[in-house]
């Protein structure tokens, strides 16, 4: 007479757990079946790298950073930002309709590091270039809660006061450079003018924007001085805006 399906399948239970207890009772086969499963899983991911020519997609308007928006954007990381905003819009319809296209790696390709984010406690700034005026962000750094009643931002208020010390710009660009931005001689021989001017609209500013197309040229704070909150602001002004998405088509073949 032949067992029962729910025999066979008790005994099959049975002798699981018993080869599965040798693993856990012997450090040695479990180091190395975790090592096995590890080398793997590191081969299928990483292999292919090898035969790629570039893991990061071109796409056209992308460029390094200006003097002003990279200053900006050092302020943004050294006030820890990207603690509670993320720079990444995943591919979820949600958060397409809600923040716009999706978050390219092209975009982030001059990031050092890069502002990805891992948490949102305020929205998600990828694609905030240009969405508010110079004078709403200044409000907002000032006193967030005067404009969005219900935030938890800290002020930022003391930006306005604090003048932009610009004096080593053109070494930061050479660092940015050593580590693989694409800042050539005269972007870094520039870049004490550059910094200037872009906060400068009666300023002779069109050799900046040959430099850098699409930088945004603007008194961001109203102030005759440069500040950190003309930084601030430029660098906030430039996100999202150097692609256009209504011609953007993604690259399938690789």
């Amino acid at each position: 007479m032949r067992p029962s399906r729910p025999g066979c399948r008790i005994m099959a239970q049975k002798t699981f757990l018993q080869r599965h207890a040798i693993v856990e009772r012997s450090p040695t086969v479990l180091l190395g079946l975790s090592l096995a499963v590890v080398s793997v899983g590191g081969i299928v991911e990483i292999a292919p790298l090898f035969y790629l020519e570039n893991t990061i997609e071109d796409v056209e308007g992308v460029r390094p950073y200006s003097p002003l928006e990279l200053a900006g954007r050092d302020i943004y990381v050294r006030e820890g930002c990207y603690v509670c905003h993320s720079q990444m819009i995943r591919p979820m319809r949600d958060e397409v309709e809600r923040y716009g296209h999706y978050s390219l790696a092209a975009e982030s390709k001059y990031d050092h590091p890069f502002q990805w984010g891992s948490k949102r406690t305020g929205p998600d700034l990828a694609r905030v270039g240009g969405r508010y005026s110079d004078a709403w962000h200044v409000d907002h750094f000032t006193d967030p809660q005067a404009v969005v009643p219900e935030s938890v931002m800290p002020k930022y208020g003391f930006l306005l006061d604090t003048p932009l010390d610009a004096e080593r710009i053109a070494d930061v660009l050479e660092t940015h450079r050593f580590v693989g931005v694409p800042y050539t001689d005269e972007m870094i021989e520039a870049a004490a003018v550059d910094v200037r001017v872009q906060a400068e609209p009666d300023g002779d500013w069109e050799q900046m924007l040959e430099r850098y197309p699409g930088a945004v040229v603007s008194n961001f704070d109203g102030r005759a001085e440069l500040t950190e909150m003309d930084a601030l602001i430029a660098y906030m002004q430039v996100l999202g805006t150097l692609i256009d998405f209504s011609t953007f088509t993604p690259d399938d073949s690789r």
